[in-house]
């Protein structure tokens, strides 16, 4: 397992589903994960600190683990299988370790707002194919905008190209 972190998010116009995008701290190596919106947008909002007045599923969850005093100790893509991907939370509370099945897509939203790290099997990873044009900056939403609405970033997921993000070998 190596450590991963949150390169960019992105819209995927042939299947019209959004796209995160992991990649190797400190490497180059990548792991592109299709993900719902309600999830894309939970994860978009945490990157830009964009706050809503109520809380958000993954917001809720936080307050869970940490009320109940629980530490999120980490998330981890465990595998694929039948192009699904999995993960564990694993969780540490007063009672012990517990390991949570989730979606990526949950885990990495909620693990983004617990400043929990995240990883994934080395043999998931891929590398950027030819020159490295994604290598600009990580997170796709300039974060000093505090001014960003939730429409305004849900517009900006929607616009995003597959070539925003570079293209990836198989």
């Amino acid at each position: 397992m190596v450590e991963v972190t949150v390169a960019r998010l992105g819209l995927d116009s042939a299947t019209n589903s959004y796209v995160v995008v992991l990649r190797e701290r400190g490497g180059r190596r990548l792991l592109p994960i299709w993900i719902g919106q309600p999830e894309a947008e939970s994860i978009a909002m945490q990157m830009n600190q964009v706050k809503r007045e109520r809380p958000i599923t993954h917001d809720l969850c936080k307050s869970l683990i940490i009320g109940l005093g629980g530490t999120l100790r980490r998330v981890s893509i465990t595998r694929v299988q039948k192009s699904t991907y999995y993960a564990e939370m694993q969780i540490e509370g007063p009672t012990g370790v517990v390991e949570v099945d989730a979606r990526p897509s949950d885990s990495i939203a909620i693990a983004l707002r617990l400043d929990a790290p995240i990883f994934a099997p080395s043999s998931l990873l891929t590398t950027l194919d030819g020159t490295a044009e994604a290598e600009g900056e990580e997170v796709f939403v300039d974060p000093s905008d505090s001014e960003l609405t939730a429409e305004q970033l849900k517009a900006y997921l929607e616009n995003l190209r597959p070539e925003d993000f570079g293209k990836f070998s198989p």
